[in-house]
């Protein structure tokens, strides 16, 4: 369990009383009240004010909730970890969704401090009754994974360093690791090898296999882009300024995976990354090339920029071949899905009408929200090309993460259900628990789709 949790029955700690704004606080310790009314604290939410006890003992600590259930923030619990001093705490009052306070507080914690050291208040809580702290754990582990995966730059995360990752996070859990590249991955997986050759840290692909050979397969698909500079149709130069994100689809598969291993779930789990940097040099592929797909199909290159569905269609063409129970593919893959649903609500694309229904609701209990769009058929001719089967970045720019979902879809066949999310992976206004920066979407809905979907005995 984090080290910063408590179990239930620990005998000690200092109360956190939960107080909304514009309430009477009757519930309320007398000392507590008498110090609101002597302060005129307003109770905003997230807001702390630490109550004096005698002999200069802390008596507790009034922190400030939103009354609107429709406004509320479960996570504004976060600014626990950022504002009280060192000490253990437990929560009173009624909480309508402690496991996430709970969550929230450790994802206050995060601190990406590799360049500069940033250590939180040794804050400590009390773990609410009926709580799993080592499953809220996990959790925080696989968020924290992909955030720094994230937010590390592109000089210090190439594909060579994603395989590290990976490879780490496999001998971690006991899992089988391997990784393709050089002649093997032109042969095997061409359009990876075309996006990744124009750069001198070598393309490959990776594979993650774990779980019992008798349970349901579930394969997940990670966008491993380590930096995008556009390719020969370069991106102008504020584009790019957060394209280290670009493998952000990466490390959400294998922040995913963490949860997944860490719970033990019943799933026999395969992750696939495509590892790549988009580059610019003499062996970069060119608007126009042609090149034939793992699958089969030749794809014209319309648009050098839209690289990430190409490597995403050789693993997914891969992943496919073993007909999984479940194929979910995770991409920073559009700037349309931002423009349509915003940074922070992610598009799934699939379908399978229950399974998209049970990822949008559970995303709304687990407040990690997504949204469904359509696989709209009547956009298919929008991928035509004159002279191959499919071109990759069709003219005009409609419906961009739509056509791009489409052509996805094409290189998917055998699964009994598909989904493709196109996350953004970044959050660029920090809120409680959220930090500027690399963020894990959706992971936590798919977590408990599968947590529902196949229970441990």
């Amino acid at each position: 369990m984090h080290a910063a949790l408590l179990p239930a029955d620990t005998p000690f700690s200092v109360p956190v009383w939960l107080h909304a704004r514009g309430t009477e606080p009757e519930w309320l310790p007398e000392p507590a009240r008498r110090w609101i009314a002597a302060t005129g604290f307003d109770a905003a939410p997230g807001k702390v004010l630490p109550v004096p006890g005698e002999g200069g003992v802390l008596a507790g600590v009034v922190f400030g909730v939103e009354q609107d259930r429709r406004k509320s923030d479960p996570f504004i619990t976060a600014n626990l970890a950022r504002d009280l001093p060192a000490g253990v705490y437990r929560i009173e009052g009624t909480i309508d969704e402690p496991a996430l306070a709970v969550l929230g507080f450790l994802l206050g914690r995060y601190r990406f401090d590799r360049y500069r050291k940033s250590e939180p208040a040794d804050v400590r809580l009390v773990l609410p009754r009926g709580v799993d702290g080592t499953e809220i754990s996990g959790l925080t582990e696989g968020v924290g994974l992909a955030r720094d995966l994230v937010n590390t730059p592109s000089n210090e995360m190439g594909p060579d360093e994603l395989e590290g990752a990976a490879r780490n996070l496999a001998e971690r859990h006991g899992a089988r690791f391997s990784s393709v590249s050089g002649a093997e991955l032109e042969s095997g997986f061409p359009l990876i090898h075309a996006v990744g050759c124009s750069s001198p840290r070598r393309p490959r692909l990776l594979d993650l296999a774990w779980g019992d050979q008798s349970h349901p397969r579930v394969t997940v698909v990670g966008k491993g882009v380590c930096f995008d500079t556009g390719g020969l149709d370069i991106k102008p130069s504020s584009a790019m300024l957060i394209m280290k994100k670009d493998m952000g689809g990466a490390a959400n598969a294998l922040g995913l995976a963490h949860m997944i291993m860490h719970a033990g779930l019943p799933v026999r789990l395969r992750v696939l990354i495509p590892a790549v940097e988009n580059a610019v040099s003499g062996e970069s592929f060119r608007p126009g090339d042609v090149y034939r797909s793992r699958k089969g199909p030749t794809v014209e290159i319309g648009n050098t920029d839209a690289e990430g569905r190409l490597v995403l269609a050789d693993a997914l063409a891969l992943a496919d071949e073993e007909a999984p129970e479940l194929l979910i593919d995770l991409a920073t893959l559009t700037g349309a899905a931002r423009v349509a649903l915003g940074p922070a609500l992610p598009p799934v694309f699939t379908d399978d009408d229950a399974l998209a229904e049970d990822l949008v609701r559970l995303g709304a209990r687990e407040h990690d929200p997504v949204w469904r769009l359509p696989f709209w058929n009547g956009y298919e001719r929008m991928l035509d090309s004159k002279i191959a089967d499919l071109n990759n970045a069709p003219a005009g720019g409609h419906a961009g993460a739509i056509t791009a979902a489409l052509f996805l879809r094409r290189f998917v066949e055998r699964a009994k259900s598909y989904a493709h999310l196109d996350i953004f992976a970044w959050t660029p206004q920090a809120r409680p628990g959220r930090p500027e920066g690399g963020e894990a979407h959706a992971i936590r809905a798919i977590y408990a789709l599968l947590k529902e979907r196949y229970p441990r005995p």
